[in-house]
């Protein structure tokens, strides 16, 4: 990347229900955001019959500018982008808007059609998820709703459709009224709307669904808050949706985890997320990290486009964090190689759970920078609350985890709350990453021996030749203490000596 790494960048998306400002610079060629600021300011509730604006909602917009250009001063002008969606697209004063909302920022706005704000969206998730194969990505906005399917950074399908959160409010619930009733109509709508693209879509087929809009991230805050894990299902979609109508009244809508922000959009934006689970066969969703301003940001970027986001992810934290890079690739190599030999009996052929035991092993040194001192509690802090393009929550929680248990006495119980797999499943990557680390203790390759691991049950059989466990008395002892941990948590661990070099 070529840009300065104190150079910053912003991207502004006006959009149909909210104005959002990001500021982000690069840091050790990973982009790190400075701020994040967003203002309700409900642009399309202003449309009348006639796709007027209303001087009220203008207002609305232009104040909220106004707080947006004090951010902007700083920004070298070529490296600000500014766009506006659906409710602009649409709106026939639209000008009378524009004009005074550039001289607010003192820059140009590019109002961008629906297939350019879908391929944008798209970007914005293959630069901050990661995920093989195809995906379905969805943006349900205020006016609109994107829907791209595509592979890596290239989206081969996308549309835009006009319904939004916003507009299905007014639409099917203005009355205030939360009945069966209100959601049936919704949902048929959005199904009439999404109908004559069902065919094309499932052609191409996807292996994952990505959500990348504030109505799958309020849902998200939802389930996590009563007690579900993450992934958005059917199932969970109508339990949501009994419980809007057990409210009654948009009013007293009261769902535990639901923020007062996201109240007034709540219903309107599920009613169109079950509608586009029904019509596609969608089995789960996922959120992104990113939608239209990481989009935008990476499209002024423009030299990241083909980086794995993962790799790009764990590269700008072992410069950060000064890991010795050699020593990571060493221990992230002998992890994967263990693993491949017990991937069989302990159900480890995913690739993604391959991937993520690679990762752990090439962040274990992260927290060495704090203090060797409660390094791996430095690790797991530092893992939990950073921002991991490339990692879903569950994922970034996944790795947390390992790297707070890589060495020292082992705890069971902490993987318990873990969401996309299972405890045991975590464990033994755990005690894949922590040989690993036990065998690169010298950081030498040369000191790396020929080992062969067996798994039966959650018991690990390791076969090491006599000569080296006799030259490695250390070594030697570090894997009986392993063994004494293993026992505590209901494992194994037996070494065997084998004749030769």
């Amino acid at each position: 990347m070529n840009s300065s790494p104190n150079q910053l960048y912003a991207a502004i998306d006006l959009g149909s229900n909210s104005f959002h400002m990001l500021v982000v610079r690069v840091v050790a060629g990973s982009v790190q955001v400075l701020a994040k600021i967003k203002r309700k300011v409900r642009l399309a509730s202003g449309l009348d019959t006639q796709n007027q604006l209303s001087e009220e909602a203008m207002i609305r917009g232009w104040d909220c500018l106004r707080l947006f250009a004090e951010r902007l001063q700083d920004i070298p002008a070529k490296n600000i982008r500014i766009v506006g969606t659906a409710t602009l697209r649409v709106a026939a004063n639209v000008e009378q808007f524009i004009a005074t909302a550039e001289q607010i920022l003192d820059h140009p706005i590019q109002i961008i059609t629906g297939e350019q704000e879908a391929e944008t969206i798209y970007q914005g998730v293959a630069h901050t998820s990661s995920g093989s194969g195809n995906q379905l990505v969805i943006d349900i906005g205020g006016a609109s709703t994107e829907l791209i399917v595509g592979q890596q950074y290239e989206p081969h399908i996308l549309h835009s459709l006009n319904m939004g959160c916003v507009l299905f409010r007014e639409r099917y619930f203005a009355g205030g009224q939360l009945q069966q009733s209100n959601f049936d109509a919704a949902i048929s709508a959005a199904e009439a709307l999404v109908a004559p693209l069902v065919v094309d879509y499932c052609a191409y087929g996807w292996q994952r669904c990505v959500g990348a809009s504030g109505t799958v991230q309020a849902l998200q805050e939802v389930l996590l808050a009563q007690g579900y894990d993450e992934r958005i299902t059917l199932p969970k979609l109508q339990q949501m949706m009994a419980q809007a109508v057990a409210c009654g009244q948009l009013q007293a809508l009261n769902i535990v985890g639901l923020s007062e922000e996201r109240k007034p959009v709540f219903v309107s934006g599920l009613a169109i997320l079950i509608a586009l689970f029904r019509k596609f066969g969608i089995e789960q969703m996922t959120t992104s990290g990113g939608a239209l301003r990481e989009g935008i940001v990476y499209e002024m970027l423009g030299e990241q486009r083909q980086e794995n986001v993962r790799q790009r992810t764990l590269a700008g934290l072992k410069q950060q964090f000064r890991i010795d890079q050699p020593h990571a690739t060493r221990v992230s190599e002998l992890a994967l190689a263990l693993c491949q030999q017990v991937a069989a009996p302990w159900q480890l052929e995913d690739i993604e759970l391959n991937e993520l035991l690679a990762s752990a092993a090439q962040l274990n040194e992260i927290g060495l920078l704090i203090g060797y001192q409660n390094a791996q509690q430095h690790a797991k802090y530092i893992i939990e609350n950073a921002t991991l393009p490339g990692f879903s929550n569950s994922q970034k929680l996944l790795l947390a985890s390992l790297l707070g248990q890589y060495q020292g006495p082992l705890d069971s119980a902490c993987y318990e709350q873990l969401t996309g797999i299972e405890p045991t499943t975590a464990m033994r990557l755990t005690r894949l990453l922590r040989l690993a680390i036990i065998f690169c203790g010298r950081r030498q390759d040369s000191s790396v021996p020929e080992l062969i691991l067996t798994a039966e049950g959650e018991t690990l059989s390791l076969q090491l030749s006599q000569p080296w466990l006799n030259s490695h008395p250390l070594v030697s002892s570090e894997l009986q203490q392993e063994a004494c941990y293993t026992l505590k948590i209901g494992g194994e661990l037996k070494l065997t000596a084998a004749t030769g070099s």
